[in-house]
């Protein structure tokens, strides 16, 4: 977090001084804006972004008995971080304590209670922006925890002394945040646990991300897990983010916690430290976009396994894990801030942990407690609900339905749209390795690392896949499901397991034997996007489109899972060069081609059209041989 400390007499500090002030708020050295932006690249967002940090005025004594936080929201027309006479406050601005929500008076004064640990911020309002900082992290938030956090290996938050005499929130004003158009980047997993990783997540996803000026408005939101484990990386992820072309969000994933942490209070303080509030919301548009934290650690027997179903939680001083849930404080939050949001926006609601999903459909534990509470909150209003966490691509539709969320929670069909975004790590930096430097790390679904863009007009939004190091044209993968791969699955499996002999070899992928016809081979297409509604035709040879059919329809039914409905373009990496086996997948479709298909070449043409009508093509070349 970056803030500027200032004296209660507000004397105006002028731009020399500010150059070269350093001082500390929170714990954090604070490099005020002139300074760091004298060292940016050049570039459209360089010359335009508000850098700058959230005002902090010191209290004028130690007197620890004071409850109430003052402050005020003002458009910044200097840009200097000050609150200066003559400029205006903002009225009705959300601002919170993370549990009770005010907004703004005429003057942009607000008032909050105070308690300790506390993260006070402030909901960016659609046509202003707050700072960012040098990396473009967005300064919103100011935390409050006078005696610092609980010794931890990470550092967590520094001691920040007594409540601040007032915490104020300077915003520009923005085309960029105020049109109706916006794209917003969500990025899953980027998971790196050492700097070898972080210079592949450089040299792919984030010099694609690089390469864009589409989200300047809405911005970048990584989905949790921005380490993976080792916190003492993030100041590396920071050097990442200062490439990007809008401002950078974070939220916390279960690879961000300060696992030497005893209780849930403190178990996110490096990452609130370091990245961004444990939970918050921002508008941009027509959304309203909500930040949530699903991830409990240490969970506890008496909170999190009444029913039993997470045993796991059941000796958190001996063998501490993490549930999916909301704690009580945040979801008073949740109810509080929805409650001022006009109900024709649209409500983005991320997280890590997703509220449900499908590669972990059975699991309690990688899903959300209060689905559906957050249901019932949500009821009657537009929302897309986006997560991480599964490193699998999942564009689940209103209606659809998988067997572990009836019987978990008795849902009878989602809502609204939920999408796993995949994750910028793919399968954990996996496999071989690309010409551009960085693995392939295809995923547990088949997918391909990469993220997920919301392309948003109004209150409506169509997503979009970008596989990392493609064209968005990129949005299908061919393969061929012969009974050799699936006999060859099986053994490469067993031999993987106990490596005795020469390995298994699958020989051409792309060699399709008469027994192979005979025994049903399926020409498969993984659509990373796609969904109910979406549809795949394929042309033999020029020959008349016919349509394949869904592995998985999301229809209540359990997760079809094995080599007959595995990705066998994905699979022959998988077994050879390590990972996860893309053994299911809900975005998968299978043509069986005709048993009499001719000896020789043959061409296959495919056609998957998304949802909305978008139509994507693809072509795989094969050839037919009386026998292997």
């Amino acid at each position: 977090m970056r803030c500027l400390v200032r004296e209660r007499n507000k004397t105006r500090i002028g731009v020399t001084a500010l150059a070269t002030l350093a001082v500390v708020a929170s714990g954090t050295a604070v490099v005020t804006a002139p300074e760091a932006a004298a060292s940016f690249p050049r570039g459209e967002w360089n010359e335009t972004a508000y850098r700058g940090q959230v005002e902090v005025i010191p209290a004028k004594d130690d007197r620890s008995d004071r409850r109430v936080l003052r402050g005020k929201v003002f458009v910044d027309r200097d840009r200097d971080s000050v609150s200066d006479p003559g400029e205006r406050g903002l009225r009705g601005v959300m601002v919170s304590n993370g549990r009770d929500v005010v907004t703004t008076d005429a003057r942009g004064y607000y008032e909050l209670p105070a308690y300790d640990n506390m993260t006070v911020f402030v909901t960016q309002p659609a046509g202003y922006q707050v700072p960012v900082d040098e990396y473009n992290i967005a300064q919103f938030y100011y935390h409050h925890l006078p005696q610092g956090s609980p010794e931890l290996r990470y550092g967590g938050i520094a001691p920040t002394g007594p409540l601040p005499e007032a915490v104020n929130f300077p915003l520009v004003e923005s085309r960029a945040t105020h049109t109706k158009d916006q794209n917003c980047v969500i990025a899953g997993d980027l998971q790196t646990y050492d700097k070898t990783e972080v210079e592949y997540a450089r040299k792919g996803a984030i010099n694609d991300l690089a390469q864009r000026h589409d989200y300047t408005g809405c911005g970048v939101l990584f989905v949790g897990d921005i380490v993976g484990d080792d916190l003492s990386l993030y100041p590396d992820v920071k050097d990442l983010t200062k490439s990007l072309n809008g401002p950078v969000r974070f939220l916390p994933g279960n690879h961000d916690l300060d696992y030497d942490a005893r209780t849930p209070e403190h178990s996110f303080d490096t990452f609130r430290a370091q990245l961004a509030p444990a939970y918050y919301s921002y508008d941009v548009g027509r959304v309203h976009v909500v930040a949530l934290n699903t991830v409990r650690y240490p969970c506890t027997p008496d909170v999190d396994n009444p029913d039993g179903k997470r045993p796991g939680c059941d000796d958190p001083e001996n063998k501490p894990t993490y549930n999916g849930r909301l704690d009580e404080r945040q979801l008073e939050w949740l109810r509080k801030d929805l409650a001022k949001v006009p109900r024709n926006k649209l409500v983005v609601i991320a997280s890590h942990i997703g509220l449900v999903n499908y590669a972990d459909e059975g699991s309690p534990v990688h899903q959300v407690d209060q689905v559906r509470e957050v249901y019932d909150l949500l009821k009657g209003r537009k929302a897309v609900a986006v997560s991480g966490h599964s490193h699998s691509i999942e564009n689940m539709k209103t209606g659809d339905l998988a067997k572990g969320w009836s019987d978990l929670f008795g849902l009878k069909g989602l809502p609204f749209p939920h999408i796993t975004a995949g994750a910028i790590s793919g399968d954990w930096y996996s496999g071989q390795m690309t010409e551009d430097g960085y693995p392939i790390a295809v995923g547990r679904d088949g997918g391909r690392p990469g993220v997920v863009t919301l392309e948003i007009e109004g209150n409506r939004f169509r997503e979009r896949y970008t596989v990392t190091g493609q064209s968005d044209r990129f949005q299908t993968q061919l393969g061929l499901n012969t009974p050799t791969y699936r006999d060859w699955y099986e053994a490469r499996q067993e031999w993987n397991a106990n490596p005795e002999g020469p390995a298994p070899e699958l020989g051409d992928p792309h060699v399709v034997s008469r027994d192979d016809l005979a025994g049903t081979t399926w020409l498969t297409t993984n659509f990373w996007m796609g969904s109910t509604g979406s549809r795949v035709k394929v042309s033999i040879d020029g020959g008349p489109a016919r349509w394949a059919t869904r592995t998985q329809q999301m229809r209540g039914e359990d997760q079809n899972v094995g080599p007959e409905w595995s990705d066998p373009h994905a699979v022959a990496q998988q077994l050879v060069h390590g990972g996860s086996v893309a053994d299911r997948s809900m975005h998968l479709w299978r043509f069986a081609l005709p048993e009499d298909l001719a000896v020789g070449t043959h061409r296959a043409e495919v056609t998957a059209i998304d949802s909305y009508g978008r139509r994507f093509t693809d072509a795989l070349t094969f050839e037919v041989v009386e026998q292997r």
